[in-house]
C-alpha cells in the first residue's frame, strides 16, 4: 500500500472547495436539469458500445450513478467523494454498490474489474496520475480502463453555457490534450490502446453530427470529448499452449511440410486440420501423415460447411490450447514465422497479432498486381474504421487467444456472419473487446503447390460490403 500522503496543503484545500461545490450541485439538480441531457445521453450511447453487460465495472467520480448502471455490470461499484451525491445515487440506482472516497486515495477498496471508469472525471482532479495509480491494484490483465474528458476547445463554450445556467456550474479545469492523458497514463503503468473525439452538437437533433461528422476531418477538430481506451502494462505469461488450425482444401502436396516445419512452442503445441471438401487426396493424406509424427498432437476433421471461415471456427471450437494460431496451408506464411508470433502475444506485446505481407517486398508471384492494391485499400479502411493500424487484413496468420475468442464467439451476431475468410469476424471482434492489435511483418512466399481458394472480383466486392457494414457497426455508432 502507497503510505505517501495525497496531499500537501495546496491540495488539501483544493479537494475541500471541489467537495462543497459538488455538494452544492447535487442539490442544485434536485430541482434543476440543464441543458446537459443530451450530452450525458450521447455519453452514455457511447460507453454502451464500449462497454459489453454483465461485467465488473468500477467508476471513478461516478456522480448519481446513471452511467454505471445504464451499463448493466454483473456487479458494478460506484465511488464519489461528495456525500450528497452518493446520497442521492443509492437513491436512484440501489443496485450499484456505492462508496464515499476521493481518487486520490482508495485504499479501503478491494477487488478487481473487468472495466474501470472516468467519465468527465479527470478534468476535476488534483493529481491525475496518482488518481490513475490508485486504480492498477484493481486490474486484472484483461481490464480495459476508459477516460473521457473535455477538449479545450470547448473551454469558452461550455464557460458561456454555465454563465447563462445552462450547464452545471464547474471550478477551473485541468484542460487537458489526449497526449497529455497518454503520457499520464504510461506513468502510472497502463498503455493507451486507441482514442477518439466524440459529440459535436451536445444539444436537441445532434445525431448526425455525433454519430456522422465528428468522425471526420475537419470536424472532429471540434469535438466536445475525447474518449482514450487503455490497458495495464502487460506481463508475459509463462508456457501458454498452443493450437495451430489450419484450414485445408486441395492442398495435399503442402501437407507433409506442415508435419515436418511446425516448430514446438510453448508447453504444448497442437496441430488441428480441418478438411474443406478437397478434389484432391487431402483428407487422406493427412490421415497417413499423422501416424508419421507421433511427437506432434493432432486431430483432423472434416469441414461440415463451406469457406475458410467455417472451417477456422470449427478448428478453434476444438482446440486445447491457452492460444490459437492459423497457418494457412498453402504455406505462403512459412510455419517457421509462427515462434515470432507466440513471442510477441505471450509477452504481451499485443493481445491480436495480425500477419502483415504488405511491408517487405514479395516473391514475384507471391500477390497478384490487383490484389496487392485491394490489400492497401481495405488496410487504410480498417485502420481508420478500427482507431488501430491495421495493414494487412487478408494475410491468413492471425494469433489470438482462446479466451478472447471465445467472447469473439458469444457476441458473433453483433457483425453478422457473412465472412466467409475469418479475418474480418476476428478483427472487428476484437477491436469490438478493445484488445490491443499487433502488426507483425513477414515475408510472403509464392505457392508451391495448388492454387488460391480467392476470387478477386467476387470476394472484393464483399469486402466493400463488409467495410460499409463495419462503418455502421464499429466507426458510426
Amino acid at each position: 500500500m502507497n503510505s505517501t500522503p495525497p496531499f500537501d496543503e495546496a491540495g488539501v484545500e483544493y479537494q475541500h472547495t471541489r467537495i462543497t461545490h459538488w455538494d452544492q450541485v447535487a442539490r442544485k439538480r434536485d430541482h434543476w436539469r440543464g441543458m446537459g441531457t443530451w450530452y450525458h445521453r450521447r455519453i452514455n450511447e457511447i460507453y454502451r458500445f464500449l462497454v459489453s453487460p454483465n461485467q465488473r465495472i468500477l467508476e471513478i467520480g461516478c456522480g448519481m450513478g446513471c452511467l454505471i448502471s445504464e451499463l448493466q455490470p454483473s456487479h458494478g461499484v460506484g465511488v464519489d467523494f461528495s456525500p450528497e451525491i452518493i446520497t442521492r445515487a443509492r437513491q436512484r440506482h440501489p443496485e450499484i454498490e456505492y462508496h464515499q472516497l476521493d481518487a486520490h486515495d482508495l485504499s479501503s477498496l478491494a477487488g478487481t474489474f473487468d472495466v474501470i471508469i472516468f467519465s468527465d472525471t479527470i478534468n476535476d482532479l488534483w493529481d491525475v496520475q496518482r488518481a490513475l495509480e490508485q486504480v492498477k491494484k484493481f486490474c486484472a490483465p484483461h481490464t480495459r480502463l476508459i477516460l473521457n474528458f473535455y477538449s479545450n476547445v470547448w473551454q469558452l463554450p461550455l464557460t458561456i453555457a454555465q454563465s447563462l445556467n445552462l450547464a452545471a456550474p464547474m471550478l477551473s479545469q485541468n484542460w487537458l490534450t489526449p497526449e497529455d492523458v497518454d503520457n499520464m497514463l504510461r506513468l502510472a503503468g497502463f498503455e493507451s490502446i486507441r482514442s477518439s473525439a466524440e459529440v459535436l452538437w451536445p444539444l436537441p437533433l445532434g445525431g448526425f453530427a455525433d454519430r456522422f461528422l465528428v468522425k471526420l476531418w475537419p470536424f472532429r477538430d471540434f469535438a466536445l470529448s475525447n474518449f482514450v481506451i487503455a490497458r495495464p502494462m502487460p506481463q508475459p505469461v509463462k508456457e501458454p499452449s498452443v493450437s495451430v488450425v489450419v484450414a485445408a482444401r486441395n492442398e495435399a502436396g503442402n501437407i507433409k511440410n506442415i508435419f515436418e516445419r511446425l516448430p514446438k512452442m510453448g508447453s504444448k503445441t497442437e496441430l488441428i486440420f480441418v478438411e474443406g471438401h478437397s478434389r484432391d487426396n487431402t483428407y487422406e493424406t493427412i490421415q497417413d501423415e499423422i501416424p508419421l509424427h507421433p511427437a506432434t498432437s493432432s486431430l483432423l476433421f472434416r469441414q461440415p460447411g463451406i469457406g475458410k471461415a467455417d472451417a477456422i471456427r470449427l478448428g478453434f471450437e476444438k482446440a486445447s490450447g491457452d492460444i490459437l494460431m492459423i497457418l494457412d496451408a498453402d504455406l505462403t506464411v512459412p510455419p517457421e514465422d509462427l515462434p515470432r508470433f507466440y513471442e510477441a502475444i505471450a509477452t504481451g506485446k499485443g493481445e491480436f497479432i495480425n500477419g502483415v505481407r504488405l511491408v517487405y517486398p514479395m516473391e514475384k508471384e507471391a500477390m497478384r498486381t490487383l490484389n496487392f492494391i485491394g490489400n492497401k485499400f481495405f488496410s487504410m479502411a480498417f485502420s481508420w474504421m478500427l482507431g488501430q493500424p491495421i495493414k494487412d487484413t487478408l494475410c491468413g496468420t492471425k494469433v489470438m487467444w482462446k479466451k478472447d475468442y471465445e467472447q469473439i464467439a458469444a457476441n458473433r451476431s453483433y457483425f453478422g456472419d457473412f465472412d466467409p475468410f475469418g479475418d474480418f469476424d476476428l478483427i472487428f471482434g476484437a477491436a469490438k473487446l478493445n484488445r490491443k492489435i499487433v502488426d507483425l511483418p513477414i515475408r510472403y512466399r509464392e505457392r508451391t503447390y495448388g492454387t488460391t481458394n480467392i476470387s478477386r472480383w467476387k470476394h472484393g466486392i464483399l469486402l466493400f460490403r463488409m467495410v460499409a457494414f463495419a462503418a455502421r457497426r464499429i466507426k458510426f455508432v
